[in-house]
């Protein structure tokens, strides 16, 4: 596994602190969307349909900052949108890393290169690269030519100048397993620190309705995915949550654990449903009525989703909830099997 030992530690005294103090509800990851524009528009996505009113808005270095100091969680996700082409970009990461959070900044890369001198090297920083499989794969998911070699180039680029890069696939159907090892093991070549995988979700504002997974093929497709685990494939995620995606594991969602916060407010109840927004983080968590959310609610929104936003902190809760799921998760980065 690729999470870093310092990372680790973090958020280890984070969840073991908030445990001490009884509570039951904390974020462990910040999903802050600092701006919806973006320089491609992705089959599967569903953030970037607003209109230009909307489009044009960004939140500020100061809006991002009171943000993750209202919510305290250890790591922060900076996603979009294509978060490049914020002005302050440079600026919001900055801040962020001064205040010791891991900031994981999703971006397509297609203007990494020319941007990375808005930028230091720091453990606290990495690009979290938009690589959604194989070349084909992935040309075809964000309706872009020579977007997978654009995307290797600057990581190569970023790796060379000294920053942490990690990459970030989302999984659909059709995708072929055997062909999504092999692109595991080009990644692993190519250098990145770790890799994060995860089922679509089908957003209703989404252009491509017909590729996400329902919840029994995501099982399938991903045991055969990682029937035969190589200890060289590093996965910057809880291996819980990739057992769970093997169907090995049983979890309900945690919708609060990855809180997110964009233009309009904190956004109810998660990253991926928008059922209004709240003015603050504590709104967030007291007001919001979370018994209408996760599989076991009924909602009809929440049945085929897996998706890691969800269920990565539910992943981790586990961890510290069983002294033998604890060692599972141990036994997994130890020996890269799962």
């Amino acid at each position: 596994m690729a999470i870093p030992v310092a990372q680790m530690v973090t958020v280890a005294r984070y969840v073991l602190k908030q445990r001490l103090a009884g509570r039951e509800r904390y974020p462990l990851v910040l999903m802050l969307e600092p701006l919806f524009r973006c320089n491609l528009s992705c089959t599967g996505c569903g953030k970037i349909q607003y209109p230009a009113s909307i489009l044009k808005k960004n939140l500020s270095i100061e809006d991002c900052v009171h943000a993750s100091d209202e919510c305290g969680a250890p790591v922060v996700s900076i996603a979009g949108g294509e978060p490049l082409l914020h002005p302050q970009i440079g600026g919001i990461a900055r801040e962020l890393v001064a205040r010791k959070r891991f900031v994981y900044l999703c971006t397509n890369a297609l203007l990494l290169e020319r941007k990375l001198d808005d930028f230091q090297p720091s453990k606290y920083l990495s690009f979290s690269v938009h690589m959604d499989g194989p070349r084909a794969e992935h040309d075809f998911s964000v309706c872009r030519e020579g977007g997978y070699d654009a995307a290797v180039q600057a990581i190569r680029a970023a790796l060379a100048r000294g920053f942490r890069v990690t990459t970030n696939t989302t999984v659909f159907e059709g995708s072929d397993p055997e062909r999504m090892r092999h692109f595991f093991d080009d990644m692993m070549e190519l250098g990145v620190e770790g890799m994060m995988i995860s089922p679509g979700y089908s957003y209703e504002k989404a252009p491509d309705q017909e590729h996400f997974l329902r919840r029994e093929r995501s099982h399938r497709l991903f045991a055969r995915m990682f029937e035969d685990s190589r200890r060289s494939w590093r996965f910057n995620q809880s291996p819980l949550f990739l057992q769970f995606l093997m169907g090995k594991r049983d979890f309900e969602c945690t919708p609060w654990g990855n809180p997110t916060y964009n233009v309009f407010g904190w956004q109810r109840p998660c990253y991926l449903l928008q059922d209004g927004y709240a003015r603050s983080f504590r709104e967030l968590m007291e007001d919001t009525d979370w018994s209408k959310y996760g599989r076991k609610s009924g909602n009809p929104r929440c049945q085929d989703c897996m998706v890691h936003c969800g269920f990565e902190p539910s992943a981790v809760r586990a961890a510290f909830d069983s002294p033998r799921a604890m060692g599972a998760t141990v036994a997994a980065m130890i020996t890269g099997r799962l």
